[in-house]
């Protein structure tokens, strides 16, 4: 149901008007521009005649005037309207859809450049009083969590969802830019990269296929990384990356934990030194994706989270240190962990944030990790006896581990000796073809990008930073 405006408004669209004889209907008559409120910001269009389509973000009725606040998602920024008060109606509220036809004007206060002087009021689709939003109040991200179908339409995950956008298009720029190529891998794979068996097994529901086996005839599952074919395609192409979601199965609520998040991936052909990956993932990490973001952040971010933790990303060196120096820095520390800090143990998020702390809080590289904590495809060091694989994890504020990465063991008998003790031979003997057939040394890291954004914004929560957050015993939508 429309207002009372509305109905009339539509009526005179239709309604035919005769001109010396001549019928010339409304709808064929030119339209107002249709203007974005980013558009609408720039000034080009002041004292023409326009229409806004967007959404009522605050509605202040007075004797003489309403006061609206119209927001179609282009911008933080509301574009005030000013509408006579006869133009009032019961349908017309905080939240309800409008499209405004006015004059545009320079706006006399100095926080707004433009103001639309509205001539009609259109109520696309009105709001119910029980919207869980109110307008004058500020509600926490765990409040806007309970609602994952409406959060959007808060200033605060709005703001949000547009520097996730700035951020992923600033990814893919800086890659472009540096000479990747873009290689979509697969979703469903019989792979487990990681090793680790936290996997989603993909098999269709019922007996269709139940006297032939399964569907692929192997066991597959929904990927937890994209790197084993990157290395795939390094053997042709000496620079890939991948973008895209992945998928654990890790029974975990935690603040830092996802069932499916996505992950920035990249492969470097002709590659013999760690220092060539941090380089590389440093680079990538606070290329303009930070900078883009900036002055659309500050709905999240205190003046000073933005002064000691953006700037010094940007500015400042990543400190480097060995995991033997790690475990003696935790060793050294009068902190009380809960988890063991002995030599070969894995670092947990409570030695990766005290390990932050320790270095400045700023970013912070582990390399050289126990052989035994990485996969088969980490290259061996052979630096017994403490016998270490040349990898590398990325420790950032707020976060602990934000990537991993190795360099890649491109050495055919040390690799097919992994393999055999990993009972893998024969199922990765296509990964055993790549170094018989012109193989090159080659390393490659994966950034998970939830975290990332997490990092950047001083955001609490991974599940306020993805528009769907999937997590055991949660998948709503």
């Amino acid at each position: 149901m429309f207002p009372a405006v509305t109905r009339a408004f539509l009526l005179s669209s239709m309604t035919p008007v005769c001109r010396s004889g001549v019928t010339v209907r409304r709808y064929c008559m030119k339209n107002p521009t249709k203007l974005r409120v980013s558009e609408a910001f720039l000034d080009a269009q002041v004292g023409e005649k326009v229409r806004i389509q967007g959404w009522v973000r605050s509605f202040r009725p007075q004797k003489q005037n309403l006061f609206l606040h119209v927001n179609d998602g282009s911008s933080l920024k509301s574009l005030q309207v000013i509408a006579p008060a006869a133009m009032n109606d019961p349908l017309l509220g905080f939240g309800c859809a409008v499209e405004v036809r006015g004059i545009l004007k320079k706006s006399p206060h100095s926080k707004q450049p433009v103001e639309l002087e509205a001539e009609q009021i259109w109520v696309i689709g009105e709001c119910n009083p029980d919207f869980p939003f109110k307008i004058k109040e500020r509600h926490s991200l765990e409040y806007i969590r309970q609602f994952l179908h409406l959060r959007c339409r808060t200033n605060a995950f709005s703001s949000l969802l547009r520097i996730r956008s700035e951020a992923t298009a600033a990814v893919h720029s800086y890659f472009k830019n540096n000479g990747f190529l873009l290689v979509h891998t697969p979703t469903i794979t019989s792979n487990d990269c990681e090793g680790a068996g936290e996997l989603f097994q993909v098999e269709p529901p019922g007996t269709t296929f139940a006297n032939e086996g399964s569907f692929f005839s192997v066991p597959v599952y929904l990927t937890v990384s994209g790197q084993l074919h990157l290395e795939v395609m390094s053997g042709a192409f000496p620079r890939v990356y991948t973008f895209g979601p992945t998928f654990r199965a890790e029974n975990s609520q935690s603040r830092r934990h996802l069932a499916e998040f996505f992950m920035v991936e990249a492969e470097i052909s002709f590659t013999e030194s760690i220092e060539d990956l941090t380089k590389v993932w440093k680079s990538a990490f606070t290329a303009k994706i930070v900078i883009n973001c900036y002055p659309k952040s500050y709905i999240f971010l205190s003046p000073l989270h933005l002064k000691d933790t953006l700037d010094d990303m940007l500015r400042k060196s990543f400190p480097v240190i060995t995991y033997t120096e790690a475990i003696d820095i935790l060793k050294r520390s009068s902190e009380t962990f809960t988890f063991p800090t002995d030599w070969g143990c894995d670092l947990m998020t409570e030695h990766e944030k005290f390990l932050v702390k320790h270095c400045g809080n700023i970013p912070v590289f582990v390399t050289d990790y126990p052989h035994d904590l990485k996969p088969f495809y980490a290259r061996d060091n052979q630096d017994h006896p403490k016998h270490t694989a040349a990898a590398v994890d990325l420790l950032v504020p707020g976060v602990g581990e934000l990537s991993g990465g190795s360099l890649r063991e491109e050495r055919l008998d040390l690799l097919r000796s992994r393999l055999g003790e990993c009972g893998l031979e024969d199922t990765y003997s296509w990964y055993l073809d790549l170094r018989r057939f012109g193989s090159v040394p080659h390393g490659g890291f994966g950034l998970g990008f939830e975290r990332y954004l997490q990092c950047i914004l001083g955001v609490d929560n991974i599940k306020d930073v993805i528009p769907f957050p999937r997590f055991s015993h949660s998948c709503l939508l």
